[in-house]
């Protein structure tokens, strides 16, 4: 019996080794990430020329991620709640802005111009690599501990993002 308990423990490991290899391979197949996949983070440079370092990423709060545009009128009506959020949270839950702006300079004056505060970098082949391809603006994310546990396609509204400190508040306590 022992035996054969020893090689269903390994069959089922092979099976949840082979499945989180599914989940990345959506990336690269042009699929969007999904709840339950896993992001393996690497350093971020920011649109202010600081790094968001991939170990405070992995090892800390959770990070709230949004991929937006400057030209966007529901990112328009969302990053504000998003800076709120990050405010109320500080330490507690990351907000990350993904910029899908062509041109950096336009998502760096477009932070400047609303007084945003929450890291914000431009997005490229690593953001395509953790949640692949987009299928809305905004999108919003959630991940904690290497995991997306939250995504929300379009615009939300403002309760929902309050909402998000949930995640905080459960990582916090």
């Amino acid at each position: 019996m022992t035996g054969r308990r020893a090689t269903l423990q390994r069959l089922g490991t092979l099976a949840g080794v082979l499945a989180l290899g599914a989940r990345a391979a959506h990336a690269a197949k042009g699929e969007a990430a999904k709840v339950g996949d896993r992001v393996d983070w690497r350093d971020v440079v920011l649109l202010d020329g600081s790094t968001l370092p991939a170990r405070t990423l992995a090892g800390g709060p959770p990070v709230v991620v949004e991929f937006w545009a400057s030209w966007c009128p529901f990112c328009k009506r969302q990053n504000p709640l998003l800076q709120a959020l990050a405010d109320r949270h500080r330490g507690e839950l990351t907000v990350l802005a993904f910029s899908i702006d062509k041109e950096p300079a336009k998502a760096r004056a477009y932070m400047k111009e609303h007084g945003y505060t929450f890291a914000a970098a431009m997005a490229g082949a690593d953001a395509l690599r953790w949640f692949g391809t987009r299928e809305g603006l905004p999108e919003i994310y959630v991940v904690d501990r290497g995991r997306i546990v939250f995504r929300e396609i379009g615009e939300m509204f403002p309760e929902d993002v309050a909402a998000l400190g949930r995640y905080a508040t459960r990582r916090a306590g």
